[in-house]
C-alpha cells in the first residue's frame, strides 16, 4: 500500500475576500453619489459588506485550518503505524532468521554425523536446538504480548543492545557452528543507535554465514574511522558439501534500511569464495 502524501493547506479564502472587497470598491467608485445622505449610506454599506466578508473569511479559514490539522494528525498517525509495522516485521524476521535458522543449521549438521563422537555431538546439537526453540518461543510470546496490549499501557521491553553484547552474539554463532573471531578497536563514545545497529549487522551477517556457508570461519571487525564507526563481517565461503538454507531474503534489506536511517551506507558482496558485509555509520566523537 502506497503511503499517503503529507496534507497541504491550500486556501483561497483571503483571495476571495480581497476580490469581493475590490469589487465593492469598484462599484462604489463607478456609481457616483453627491448627496450627503447617499455618501453616508455608501460608506456604511461598504463597512457592513467589509465586516461581513471579514467575518466570513475568518470563519472559513478557521474551518479549513481545523480540517487541515485533522488530516495532518491522521497522516502522522498513519506514518507512525507504518513505522511500527516495519519494526515488528524486522523483529519477526530476526526471530525466524536467528532462532529458527540456528535450529535448522544444527539439525542439518548433526544429521551427517556418525559413530560414538557423532552421538555426543548430536546430543549437544539437540540441547542447542532445545535452547534456541525455548528462546524463540519466549521472544514470540513477548512480541504477541506487546501487540495485544492496548495503546498507552506500559509493556516490558528488552534493554537495547550495546557493543558489550557483541561477544555474546559471536558466541551464539559459534554454537551454531560458525567459527567467528571478534575484533573491536577502541571506539570512544558511541551513540546508542549506532551500537544497536552494529549488533544487528553482526547478528544478521553471521546468521547468513550459518545458512549459506555452514560451519565456516568468519571474522568480525568493528573500528572507528574518523567521524564514523565501521563494521565488517567476512566469511570463508561454504564448507565442502554444505547445502545452503536460504532465508526469506529480507535480512540485508532490513539492514540497509536500519543503516540508512542513521545516514550510513552498507555493502554486501562476494569476496573470493566468501561473502563480506561492511557498513559505515556516521557517529561524531563527543568532545
Amino acid at each position: 500500500m502506497e503511503p499517503t502524501a503529507r496534507p497541504v493547506l491550500r486556501s483561497r479564502v483571503w483571495l476571495t475576500a480581497a476580490l469581493v472587497l475590490a469589487a465593492v470598491v469598484l462599484v462604489l467608485a463607478t456609481v457616483g453619489v453627491e448627496e450627503p445622505v447617499a455618501v453616508v449610506t455608501s460608506v456604511l454599506l461598504s463597512g457592513v459588506i467589509a465586516f461581513v466578508v471579514l467575518i466570513w473569511a475568518l470563519l472559513r479559514s478557521g474551518q479549513q485550518r481545523s480540517a487541515y490539522e485533522e488530516d495532518l494528525t491522521a497522516w502522522a498517525a498513519e506514518r507512525a503505524a507504518q513505522a511500527e509495522r516495519l519494526r515488528i516485521a524486522r523483529d519477526l524476521h530476526d526471530l525466524a532468521s536467528h532462532g529458527l535458522g540456528l535450529i535448522t543449521v544444527r539439525a542439518a549438521a548433526a544429521r551427517t554425523l556418525d559413530g560414538a563422537s557423532g552421538d555426543a555431538e548430536r546430543a549437544r546439537a539437540l540441547a542447542d536446538i532445545e535452547r534456541a526453540g525455548r528462546a524463540a518461543t519466549t521472544e514470540l510470546r513477548r512480541m504477541l504480548g506487546v501487540l495485544r496490549t492496548p495503546g498507552g499501557e506500559a509493556v516490558p521491553l528488552r534493554p537495547a543492545e550495546t557493543l558489550a553484547d557483541l561477544s555474546g552474539i559471536v558466541e551464539a554463532a559459534r554454537v551454531g557452528g560458525v567459527t567467528a573471531d571478534l575484533a573491536v578497536a577502541d571506539l570512544g563514545d558511541v551513540s546508542a543507535g549506532v551500537q544497536l545497529t552494529v549488533c544487528a549487522i553482526v547478528r544478521e551477517s553471521l546468521a547468513n554465514t550459518a545458512r549459506h556457508a555452514g560451519p565456516a570461519g568468519a571474522r568480525v571487525e568493528v573500528r572507528r574511522d574518523g567521524e564514523a564507526v565501521t563494521v565488517t563481517v567476512e566469511d570463508d565461503g561454504p564448507v565442502p558439501g554444505w547445502q545452503p538454507h536460504p532465508g526469506a531474503g529480507q535480512g540485508l534489506t532490513g539492514l540497509r534500511e536500519r543503516v540508512a536511517t542513521l545516514g550510513g551506507t552498507l555493502r554486501a558482496d562476494a569476496v573470493g569464495p566468501g561473502f563480506r558485509v561492511s557498513a559505515r555509520l556516521p557517529d561524531e566523537v563527543s568532545r
